[in-house]
């Protein structure tokens, strides 16, 4: 399968509904559900666990191209599983939210992740999420959609998640750590955040999640 065929490619700034909206897309068609922000968090927590100066780029290529990744699909959501090691709650934690950004900045990091992320879709029909894979990994997909929502209702969005989750909830240190994601990712200097020319905007911010579903189905009904 080419990397043009049935590929569903979602990308956007944080919060904006990504990973949830892509999983109930894949969920709807029976596609794979690839959520590469999920790789990049594994890597940083795998980082993080072992010790590794997350100011050594070539450190953390090494320790990434060494890890061990599985992403299963389970009734109860995505598992990520690094070295033998169930991480799915661990890669969520905001000290590894504060520092994926210096993985994913890491060229060399990427370059491995981005190859494992087209083996995975190229073995079958896939959505895939994340910051830029209309524009690097899938260039070629058919549907491209870049998925936008203001700051306030990504803020609320995310502080629902967390607070569904029993974290508790500093609404203006969430703020900050949204907005500085979003500066990371489309100032960095490999693969930045960014419309595909040939994406679809679609601004969720006063649509339901159900709503954002059905006209993602859609979208990708009329294309592929």
């Amino acid at each position: 399968m080419s990397d043009a065929t049935q590929i569903i490619a979602i990308d956007g700034p944080a919060g904006a509904g990504k990973s949830s909206v892509a999983r109930a897309v894949a969920q709807r068609l029976g596609y794979l559900f690839l959520d590469t922000g999920a790789m990049y968090r594994a890597a940083t927590w795998r980082a993080m666990h072992h010790g590794i100066d997350l100011d050594d780029g070539e450190a953390l290529a090494v320790g990434t191209r060494a890890m061990e990744l599985i992403l299963r699909e389970t009734d109860h959501g995505q598992e990520v599983i690094v070295d033998g090691t169930d991480v799915t709650r661990a890669i969520r934690t905001p000290e590894v939210t504060r520092l994926i950004y210096k993985l994913d900045q890491n060229s060399a990091v990427r370059r491995h992740l981005v190859a494992l992320q087209r083996r995975m879709g190229e073995r079958q029909p896939t959505v895939a999420e994340g910051r830029d894979i209309g524009t690097v990994v899938f260039p070629r997909a058919r549907c491209k959609i870049f998925l936008v929502a203001s700051l306030d209702a990504r803020i609320e969005r995310r502080a629902r998640q967390l607070a569904g989750k029993g974290v508790e909830v500093d609404r203006a240190a969430l703020r900050k750590e949204i907005h500085d994601r979003d500066e990371q990712s489309r100032n960095r200097a490999d693969s930045p955040l960014r419309q595909a020319d040939d994406a679809v905007l679609l601004d969720t911010s006063d649509m339901t999640y159900e709503a954002v579903v059905e006209e993602v189905v859609r979208m990708a009904s009329e294309v592929l």
